[in-house]
């Protein structure tokens, strides 16, 4: 579904003209509208993370919602939405500028995690959502989250975060992928949508993301052969590529960059649920000591759980059963 939130001013001072979200809802808003959960999904994944299939970058979640699930979709009114700046049918740098006629691409304006969130309000409030029961998602997705509890405390009652943390990863570096995505032959300046694509450095960056999410042990018992795994990661890498876009990366790496919470944990009301799994090399468990800590000087009340998962940054959806009980309990 689309959902049209009209011209939204930016932190950086421009407005975006008639902007869409993409979204996808379970379940039944209560009458009240204050039964609603927000999804929020990683970097490079899109609305339909709960759905599972490829599509779902950092790990499906499709075990842990629905009927009777962790978020109870009898319950809850779960909506899933495509953040600003993606590729998956909001708004972003591969769509159209209405003043020229063609994709925005390079001149896309700088957005932030308060401007994706800010356009998340308004989608929730044009669908009748009054109160938000929580906002749960992995990686990026938690980035969402600790924006929601600083930037809109009121308007939230928990928080599910998974492998992520309150600001990007160390090894975050978006200016080198922006180096990286110019060597493309069909780079073009930037305006690469009409001149041939770039999809083959785009499926080499996601090979390697893909192996660094922890794909290959994922992999593992259904391609025990390491060629045809490297076959298996280089075709789901492939069709990625086809579907994202490039300045996505950059324009939503730029705002992850931007973006740190840590001086600001004492805004968050909600009850805060802070997972990790033991050998994600993105957020590793290292950090938990210290995100715990900050919340707890900050006054939330926080509840860590680590999930002992061979899976790496895939685990909050692949091991979703080694978790799905804490979050159960968050839910109640």
């Amino acid at each position: 579904m689309q959902g049209s939130i009209g011209d939204l001013p930016l932190e950086c001072g421009a407005v975006l003209p008639a902007v869409e979200l993409a979204y996808v809802t379970y379940g039944t808003l209560a009458p009240d509208g204050r039964n609603a959960v927000l999804l929020t999904h990683g970097y490079t994944s899109s609305h339909l993370f709960a759905d599972g299939g490829e599509g779902s970058s950092e790990g499906s979640w499709a075990s842990l919602v629905g009927p009777g699930r962790a978020i109870d979709t009898d319950r809850y009114f779960v909506v899933s939405s495509n953040m600003l700046g993606s590729a998956f049918g909001s708004t972003g740098p591969r769509s159209i500028d209405p003043r020229s006629g063609r994709e925005y691409g390079p001149d896309f304006p700088a957005i932030t995690l308060r401007d994706i969130v800010t356009a998340q309000k308004r989608l929730l409030e044009q669908l009748g959502v009054t109160h938000l029961a929580a906002v749960a998602g992995p990686s990026y997705g938690g980035f969402q989250g600790f924006a929601w509890g600083v930037i809109f405390p009121d308007f939230v009652d928990r928080l599910a975060i998974a492998v992520s943390a309150p600001r990007r990863p160390a090894n975050m570096n978006t200016a080198r992928t922006a180096q990286r995505l110019a060597t493309d032959p069909n780079w073009n300046g930037g305006h690469y949508y009409r001149a041939g694509g770039i999809d083959a450095t785009m499926t080499a960056i996601r090979e390697e993301t893909l192996r660094g999410y922890g794909l290959e042990q994922e992999l593992a018992p259904r391609f025990p052969d390491a060629r045809a795994r490297a076959q298996e990661i280089t075709r789901i890498a492939r069709g990625w590529a086809q579907a994202f876009d490039g300045h996505s990366l950059l324009v939503l790496g730029h705002a992850a960059e931007a973006f740190d919470a840590t001086g600001l944990l004492g805004r968050i009301t909600a009850r805060v649920l802070y997972v990790l799994s033991r050998t994600d090399a993105l957020f590793p468990p290292s950090l938990a000591p210290g995100v715990m800590a900050a919340l707890t000087a900050a006054g939330v009340d926080a509840r860590y759980v680590e999930i002992d998962s061979e899976h790496g940054h895939l685990a909050s959806g692949t091991d979703a059963a080694k978790w799905a009980p804490a979050l159960a309990e968050l839910m109640r």
